[in-house]
């Protein structure tokens, strides 16, 4: 297995583990970001793994967050924005590295924190946070209400 940068050639071969990860998410709307894919500072990061054969097992999407990010001391912030591994790969190592990848780049660029979300019922996303050695900082239920006259 080897962990690589997703050119934007590369994006329509995990397009089907996108679609697994986000049902309503779309190739088009990841080329959308890729002006902050390449150039001397990407703030967008699209990590692939391979099996033998090149075949995409997986992938990691990060993005270098300079605002502020719940839970963390200071910015920039690199947050996983999401990550999968096909069910057949699971439990070998790949997520691990494709986070410690994440790591890397995120520090590489000034942060000294990788952080991550979750919904607070995806119990099994909360599990594999934490044997990888995350740690919970907080959890946030968000409100909006709607304003009268307002342009949707």
């Amino acid at each position: 297995m080897r962990i690589v940068p997703a050119s934007l050639d590369d994006l329509a071969s995990i397009e089907s583990l996108r679609l697994a990860l986000w049902p309503d998410s779309s190739i088009d709307e990841l080329t959308i970001l890729a002006p902050d894919m390449i150039g001397a500072e990407p703030s967008y990061l699209v990590l692939i793994a391979c099996a033998d054969g090149d075949e995409p097992i997986g992938f990691a999407e990060v993005t270098l967050r300079r605002d502020y990010v719940n839970g963390c001391d200071g910015s920039p912030v690199a947050f996983l924005e999401g990550i999968y591994v096909a069910p057949g790969h699971r439990r070998q190592g790949v997520a691990r590295a494709l986070v410690e990848e994440a790591k890397r780049w995120g520090g590489a660029r000034g942060a000294a924190e990788l952080a991550s979300d979750a919904l607070l019922d995806n119990l099994s996303s909360h599990a594999f946070h934490s044997a990888i050695g995350f740690e919970e900082t907080e959890r946030v239920v968000y409100f909006r209400r709607m304003i009268d006259g307002a342009a949707a």
